[in-house]
């Protein structure tokens, strides 16, 4: 049995971060990437579209293509490309074009 360690997370705090208009684009091209990734990830682990999410059948109602997305898990995409964005600038590094 594995030893049960108290774990708190402590991410870094960004809410102080305010992202230029300018990097909305780049948040969306960002989430949609993370989709991606998340879903090349799954079907090389054999996970398929279904329906309803079954870890035993490996199927997910998400293996679909980042505009057949619900909103809600658009969202969570969205917030994890702001997340590192603001991390990103919050440690000192510029982004530009």
């Amino acid at each position: 049995m594995m030893k049960q360690v108290k774990y708190t997370p402590q991410p870094i705090d960004t809410t102080d971060v305010k992202l230029p208009e300018e990097l909305e684009q780049l948040v969306e091209q960002m989430s949609k990437n993370v989709h991606e990734v998340w879903a090349e990830t799954r079907i090389k682990q054999g996970w398929k579209y279904g329906e309803q999410r079954n870890d035993d059948l490996k199927t997910h109602p998400c293996l679909v293509p980042y505009e057949d997305l619900p909103e809600v898990e658009k969202e969570y995409d969205r917030n994890t490309s702001i997340g590192t964005l603001k991390l990103i600038m919050k440690l000192g590094f510029k982004i530009s074009k």
